[in-house]
């Protein structure tokens, strides 16, 4: 017979598939063992005919002489990919769990809190600096995107990941824990900015082998972690621990040292560019430049460098940022008399995170709303504001309501609206308001120059800038080796009901406010994690499928809301209704003969007689072509 115009020879009893796969061509199956008689259940293994109107199962159809197959025509082509779309409709399952795919630098959250579960914490820790080097750090001042998405909500409440980080991060504290690194590559980077995307890249780089130099202007390494955010938000000997240990995994660590690319870029064979938006943002109006005015990220910086020791008198904060709450903080913990902040919008609307709001507020913090500054002149000259419609973020944008103003008394006034990108040193690179990089390997427009994190104007949050750096040194290390790090994360994931997003602009808003998690809490909620990812996705046959066929896992899909896992009750299984797709494989498998087909369409389900029916062969253990049965 012919298979795609190629001679191949046929024995008796051999099926189309049978005899393709016997001449090392390729028919795809989900539901195909060579243990068991086939029942084309999956339906992807069809294949023109020649002769034959529809397309044939290979699986199911006898191979006979002078037969004439095409197994990758258009037609067939099409017919599986809408196959796919339809198995993907009822498979609702997670490749990777969500609270990942939700973690700009893709933290196992799965994988670290299974491990606080088995009471192995070092372990733990361990997981968590594979994702990037300040575990303990962005776990007290990450927004936590991860629990928005995480799926124990649907049942009662997330997960307390960002507490249960907490907690196995704090066994860095007894651990002398140096990442190993490869071989040395002889190349060499330069990473002019010592904050958290800077050192993320730098990290990633060396555990590569190439020799890193991190350039720092400030008197120590941290950038926002140790310049912009207070320490009682974040205490700085937590930063001082995480970055001792990128010296001591051999990057070299220079601060008071401002450097620019035209001198640098000579010296390295690549370059990265990390110098964040350390420059407060103008308010545009009369008397912004009187001496007893600030902006927030200066404010802020002042006290880290113990500058600023004390605040005298009304303090006024204008803006609705988490630099604008911790400016407030900062300020009454600095003995003012009274701290008020001031916003153009209203209380929901305020991009600071909710739970930081109700702490400020807690501390006597006043906040007026729905007021914009006019002027400043021994206060500020407040005009009033109405909310108009939603502007090009979704919020309402504001509306003077002429006439109508107000003024405040002040005596030191801190304008916290935003943060602008410095660009001394920088005019080598094509830039507007920001350095222009491609989005996916953060390149400049020069070649081996890179820049990420603030200075983009792609980055709000620490957890985004360590996105970046951990992205950006996979690229980089592409440039240099041309060999993909074994860290590399991979983007290719089609089948899930989550995707990672850049942005935190449409994060629903929800109090998060968790206490700090002890040993005898730890276990309890560790415990309630539901482990949505497949533990063994990379395996996944219709997740290869999916992505060979560019199938849409939308495009079919079933109204019907996510179910959990059933319960474990035999601890040898763990069947996952979300994830099958009826392909029948393991009832074929069990030599007990308990599986079962029920309720066959849709709502198809494989029901397990009681356990003690089971014989525990383990027959059924890796048959599963989708991971619904691990």
């Amino acid at each position: 017979m012919k298979i795609n115009n190629k001679k191949i020879t046929i024995k008796d009893g051999d099926t189309i598939l049978s005899a393709a796969k016997r001449a090392g061509i390729y028919i795809p199956t989900l539901c195909q063992d060579d243990r068991f008689p086939a029942h084309g259940s999956c339906g992807l293994c069809i294949v023109e005919l020649e002769g034959k109107k529809e397309l044939v199962r290979a699986c199911a159809t006898t191979a006979t002489n002078n037969m004439v197959i095409k197994t990758a025509s258009n037609r067939v082509v099409n017919a599986r990919k809408k196959l796919i779309e339809l198995l993907l409709s009822s498979h609702s399952g997670d490749c990777v769990a969500p609270c990942r795919l939700a973690c700009p630098a893709y933290s196992d959250c799965q994988g670290f809190i299974n491990m606080i579960k088995n009471g192995h914490n070092q372990e733990a820790y361990h997981k968590m600096m594979e994702a990037h080097p300040f575990p303990r750090s962005i776990s007290m001042v990450c927004p936590r995107p991860c629990e928005e998405k995480c799926r124990r909500g649907l049942v009662d409440a997330p997960v307390n990941i960002a507490g249960l980080k907490q907690y196995g991060a704090v066994f860095f504290d007894n651990l002398a824990y140096i990442p190993n690194t490869r071989h040395e590559t002889g190349k060499t980077v330069a990473v002019i900015g010592g904050g958290p995307s800077g050192l993320t890249a730098a990290y990633f780089l060396r555990l590569s082998g190439h020799s890193v130099t991190v350039y720092e202007r400030m008197p120590k390494m941290g950038g926002l972690l140790r310049y912009g955010i207070p320490d009682f938000r974040l205490p700085k000997s937590i930063v001082d621990e995480e970055i001792s240990v990128l010296a001591q995994m051999g990057i070299k660590l220079k601060c008071n040292s401002k450097k620019d690319i035209d001198t640098i870029i000579r010296h390295y064979d690549a370059v990265v560019v990390a110098t964040g938006a350390g420059l407060g943002t103008s308010i545009n109006i009369p008397g912004e430049t009187l001496p007893y005015v600030v902006s927030g990220i200066d404010f802020l910086q002042d006290i880290a460098l113990c500058k600023m020791k004390q605040c005298k008198g009304k303090v006024i904060v204008i803006g609705g940022s988490n630099t604008a709450i911790d400016a407030a903080r900062s300020a009454m913990r600095l003995n003012a008399t009274s701290v008020t902040i001031v916003y153009r919008r209203t209380k929901d609307e305020m991009p600071a995170e909710p739970d930081e709001i109700l702490k400020a507020e807690e501390e006597g913090i006043k906040f007026i709303f729905l007021a914009a500054p006019l002027e400043i002149k021994n206060g500020v000259r407040l005009q009033n504001m109405t909310l108009g419609e939603p502007d090009a973020s979704g919020r309402r944008s504001p509306i003077p309501k002429i006439g109508d103003e107000a003024f405040l008394k002040a005596d030191l006034i801190i304008s916290a609206i935003g943060q602008s990108v410095d660009m001394d040193g920088l005019d080598m690179l094509e830039k507007s308001r920001a350095i222009n990089v491609d989005p996916i390997t953060f390149q400049t427009s020069l070649a081996g120059v890179y820049a990420i994190g603030d200075v983009t104007g792609k980055s709000s949050y620490a957890i985004e800038a360590v996105g970046h750096g951990r992205k950006a040194a996979a690229a980089i290390n592409m440039y240099l080796t041309g060999e993909l790090p074994h860290w590399e994360v991979k983007q290719d994931i089609l089948v899930t009901d989550e995707k990672t997003r850049d942005d935190f602009a449409n994060i629903k808003k929800a109090l998060r406010i968790k206490t700090p998690i002890t040993n005898k809490t730890a276990f309890m909620e560790a415990n309630r994690c539901l482990s949505c990812g497949c533990d063994d996705y990379h395996e996944c046959k219709l997740l290869e499928l999916s992505n060979s066929y560019l199938a849409n896992p939308k495009k079919y899909a079933n109204p019907k809301k996510h179910r959990l896992s059933q319960d474990k009750t035999n601890p040898l299984f763990t069947y996952d209704p979300n994830k099958c797709v009826h392909c029948g494989l393991c009832i074929k498998a069990c030599q007990g003969k308990i599986l079962t087909m029920t309720n066959r369409g849709i709502n198809l389900c494989v029901a397990a007689h009681p356990q003690s029916n089971c014989v525990k062969c383990g027959s059924c253990l890796g048959i599963c072509p989708v991971g619904a049965r691990i």
